[in-house]
């Protein structure tokens, strides 16, 4: 055996080299002198194992050789990342490890042979469960598990994982004795052998321990790992897929019970389905694991120079994540070889075992260790739902390096008592001379029976199944799984279980190829993705600036040479500009332009180019907005205090000349509203301009009058009839404060808001006409060249109802069996009422002037863009004609201007029974229209608040001022 363990020794000075070139890099990243001081941890680390090794000699000299080496080089790394990941716990971490290579060294001598489980099975099965439930009763919970067990002046400890040892070697126990009863079959389904039920009651009860695990301990990694260890021996020992398919369907009605009415397991699942869905609550671990795989690359950042420090708990349950971002691609799958191959010389130690039982003990353990390595490293790159178990031999965390180590000796003991060392081959059926001796006869059935006389040394042989006294002392059972043909059978079991766990890693790594080269740049590029944020702080970002060249965001260069966001006019168009933060990413400009902004892309001069395309890093590029400080601080103003949303554009150009939401937020203070700091009404991220759809009330009268008057369905001058009611498609349409306006004409039905006379014109247009001229203005699309918007809503019009299309044409969605419609955004609303402004010509509005390079020079100007001609400009003028008697002499007089014609459309939505919106559409100059403006407030008290058509008014006022209007 002194071959074996001179390969040992070869293999562990071999690993001795990564490992201390690991740690080294490690030094050397703090800028701390290499020295024999320096790296006391990993000599330190070799010499442990060293002397394992020099243990292993002597207690167990035929133990596999190769199985000592992969968990050095396993701890090796583990221990290098503890130390990176977190400092302060770091010696006690190499503390407990060389305690646990102590302890292995100790089980080695101590257990000298395992056919000791036999005698000892249920006690080992007793105290495994008791460890698997303590929690349950004296548990303290810990990140929402109720894991740990306190012990008063010691710390804690996690029984879970001592009890997965026991429990291993009772099942070892006892399906070494009872695998040919539990192999046979008696039924048949679908050409399946199904066991007899009362053999299907281990399952049962198995299956049921690990629900009450899940349920009361919140333990889903315990719990799976338990379970599925369990399937794998009852594999291994009976060879029956009836067992496996019958666990793997208590499984899925185990998982699916339990997401019903638990919900952290529902937690967890949505989690892993999408984490970017709660990038901040639930799924950050996650998603920080993701963006730090992605970082990693195929070679890694270098040991140091990661961000999995902002994984919480990173150096426990996610060190995989921080090994796959600084080890990269080849580290991380090196390691994945590495638990693979501790699986192949596990299951090969099991494959060479003396008996049943060492051979059940070998698979279980390697199964244990293995199994879980798959669901720590599936969980934490997104191929399986997180479990919270620990990487063996790397997690920081005593209990768990403890039992690993513990298992190593077992496997090495198993390998010691290998077949080829003085033994014979022995397992259940295998009759040695004495037994021979004693069997009398052999029925037809094949069962053996064993004369009276004969029962003491059969008994001594074969154990307590003999029982003095009784007719049948001993059954053996002639089955596929007796005698050396069993031994053959469980040979091939195994080498199948070594390709069930190749497969697992193979699949393990190709995950990981997916994450960090495929996947890698779309996860870099995501607007949250913190870790891109904070590696652009050492390039000088743009500055976004307004049209008028006052300054909105800046970087400010630091004393240690990164760059800080400053905004030296506070918050001023806060939505639009968007923020930048380290922890909760990018949004608005700062994301929309991050690419020009952080100086990745500059092909202004080819100097420039030339930089860009060598990856060398420029100052960011510049951002100049379409928005005027003066008319964005005029509508900031006047939303002061309120609930609602302006919108200001060029209706020449669409060019938005202020957008303003409120609430508002403080952009270099978006923590205390990701945090909850502040509430709804003091501060939103809710950017109503664009992505809240309102109900358009009257203003929607616009697109109806105009479409009236293009197909020629009526005039200015037609004449209705305008009830405070009136009876269309079976059901009301009544007016605002139930009015008769008697009979009047459609232009003072416009200036006075009639719904009767509306509901009349939209009936007599058609569903068909309403919706197209609806979506010609905007409605249905997405509009806006350089900014998202919300898409306003129009009914289908084969759904909509007479009644329906009668308050469509007033303005109000109603109805029921699909989508209601109008619904509008205030963006819409502005395109809309600068589609009449500019004669009938549509424009898709924008918000980003041009780019200027860090010179200054013009990078890129935006040009305008139509959405179509909507209407004729002959309709167009008849429209402006009815608006500027709206405002002249109907119900927007607030928004006149002194010494400025000003045409433009008010309305009163009602959102919901108890609220009330007030809105005003409307332009300026009436002859030249420069401007055009869009209003909406929410929560409207006619008594108290100022209307929509008054803050219009006074906007408008300021944006012809800054025009020099």
């Amino acid at each position: 055996m002194g071959s074996r363990r001179n390969t040992e020794l070869f293999l562990l000075v071999a690993a001795a080299f990564p490992v201390t070139l690991l740690y080294a890099l490690y030094v050397t990243t703090n800028g701390v002198a290499l020295s024999f001081e320096t790296l006391a941890v990993p000599i330190g680390l070799f010499a442990a194992f060293t002397a394992a090794h020099i243990a292993t000699r002597f207690f167990a000299p035929g133990a596999d050789p190769a199985i000592l080496p992969v968990v050095f080089a396993l701890s090796g790394i583990g221990i290098t990342f503890v130390t990176r990941l977190a400092p302060e716990l770091a010696m006690n971490q190499l503390t407990i490890l060389f305690g646990a290579i102590a302890l292995m060294c100790v089980t080695l001598a101590l257990v000298k042979n395992l056919d000791m489980v036999k005698r000892y099975k249920y006690t080992f099965g007793i105290i495994g469960i008791l460890l698997l439930v303590l929690p349950m009763f004296v548990g303290t919970e810990v990140y929402g598990s109720k894991l740990w067990v306190q012990i008063p002046g010691l710390g804690r400890f996690q029984p879970g994982e001592f009890a997965k040892i026991f429990l291993v070697l009772f099942l070892a126990g006892y399906l070494s004795e009872n695998r040919e009863l539990l192999s046979i079959s008696n039924h048949s389904f679908l050409g399946l052998k199904i066991p007899r039920f009362r053999l299907l009651l281990p399952l049962f009860v198995v299956w049921g321990i690990c629900l009450a695990i899940v349920a009361f301990e919140t333990d889903l990694g315990s719990a799976l790992l338990f379970y599925t260890v369990f399937l794998m021996m009852l594999y291994v020992a009976t060879g029956r897929v009836s067992y496996v398919i019958i666990g793997l369907l208590l499984l899925l009605v185990g998982g699916f019970g339990a997401y019903q009415v638990m919900h952290h397991v529902q937690t967890r699942f949505q989690i892993w389905i999408d984490p970017f869905a709660d990038a901040q609550g639930g799924g950050y671990q996650l998603v920080q694991s993701l963006y730090s795989l992605a970082d990693g690359g195929l070679v890694g950042v270098g040991i140091g120079r990661g961000m999995a420090t902002s994984i919480p708990v990173v150096e426990s349950d996610f060190i995989f994540s921080a090994i796959g971002e600084e080890m990269g691609l080849l580290g991380g799958s090196a390691v994945l070889l590495l638990f693979m191959l501790f699986a192949v010389r596990g299951l090969t130690v099991a494959a060479r075992a003396k008996s049943d039982l060492a051979a059940f003990i070998a698979s279980g353990l390697t199964a244990s260790i293995s199994f879980q390595a798959f669901l720590i490293v599936g969980g934490v790159t997104r191929l399986v739902p997180l479990t919270g178990v620990t990487l063996p031999f790397m997690s920081q965390g005593g209990t768990s390096l403890l039992a690993s180590f513990i298992i190593v000796a077992l496997l090495m003991r198993a390998g010691d008592e290998a077949t080829g060392r003085n033994v014979e081959l022995a397992g259940s059926g295998t009759e040695s001379s004495p037994v021979a001796a004693a069997v009398s006869a052999v029925n037809k059935a094949g069962t053996r029976f064993f004369r009276s006389g004969e029962t003491n040394e059969v008994e001594e042989s074969l154990g307590s199944h003999a029982r003095p006294g009784s007719r049948v002392r001993r059954r053996l059972l002639d089955t596929p799984e007796s005698g050396v043909l069993g031994r053959v059978a469980l040979a091939k079991r195994l080498t199948r279980e070594v390709v069930l766990f190749t497969g697992l890693f193979a699949i393990l790594i190709g995950n990981l190829t997916y994450i960090q080269v495929i996947k890698a740049k779309e996860y870099q590029e995501m607007p949250s993705n913190n870790h891109t944020i904070a590696k652009a702080a050492y390039i000088k970002r743009g500055s976004i600036i307004t049209a008028d060249g006052v300054t909105l965001a800046e970087s400010i260069q630091q004393e240690d040479g990164t760059y800080t966001r400053s905004y030296p006019n506070g918050s001023l168009a806060a939505h639009t500009v968007g923020y930048y933060s380290t922890q909760y990413g990018l949004t608005g400009i700062e994301l929309s332009q991050n690419e020009t902004l952080t100086g990745s892309q500059d092909y202004s001069s080819w100097q420039n180019a030339i930089s860009s395309l060598a990856g060398m890093t420029q100052p960011g590029n510049s951002v100049q907005l379409t928005i005027n400080s003066r008319i964005q601080s005029a509508a900031e103003q006047a939303l002061s205090g309120k609930k609602g949303a302006i919108v200001v554009l060029d209706p020449r150009t669409g060019a938005v000349l202020a957008k303003a939401s409120a609430p508002t937020f403080e952009i270099s203070n978006v923590g205390a509203v990701m945090n909850g700091e502040l509430s709804e009404d003091e501060a939103s991220l809710y950017d109503r301009t664009t992505q809240a759809l309102y109900t358009p009330g009257s203003t929607f009268k616009v697109i109806t009058l105009a479409a009236a008057l293009d197909t020629g369905t009526a005039t200015l001058r037609s004449s209705y009839e305008s009830p405070a009611s009136m009876q269309i498609g079976n059901n009301e349409v009544t007016n605002v404060g139930d009015t008769d306006f008697g009979t009047m004409s459609l232009e003072s039905a416009f200036a006075y808001s009639s719904n009767v006379v509306f509901g009349q014109v939209a009936v007599e247009l058609g569903a068909d006409k309403l919706v197209q001229y609806a979506n010609a203005f905007g409605y249905g699309q997405a509009i806006g060249q350089d900014f998202n918007t919300a898409t306003s809503i129009m009914a289908d019009p084969a759904q909509m109802t007479e009644w329906e299309l009668a308050w469509a044409g007033s303005g109000q969605p109603v109805g029921q069996g699909h989508t209601a419609g109008p619904q509008t955004t205030v963006m819409e609303n502005a395109v809309m009422v600068a589609a009449i402004a500019n004669n009938g010509l549509a424009m898709n509005p924008y918000v980003i002037a041009q780019t200027l390079s860090p010179a200054g020079t013009v990078v890129r100007t935006t040009q305008a863009r139509s959405l179509g001609q909507v209407v004729s400009s002959d309709t167009a003028a008849l429209v402006k004609e009815a608006m500027l008697e709206v405002v002249d002499e109907g119900s927007g007089s607030a928004a006149s201007v002194a010494g400025v014609q000003v045409a433009g459309k008010t309305g009163t939505a009602e959102a919901t029974k108890s609220q009330i919106n007030t809105a005003f559409v409307g332009f300026a100059p009436y002859d030249t229209p420069t401007v055009a403006i869009s209003v909406m407030i929410e929560d409207y008290d006619e008594d108290r608040d100022e209307s929509a058509a008054e803050i219009a008014g006074a906007v408008l006022r300021v944006a012809l001022e800054a025009q020099g209007a």
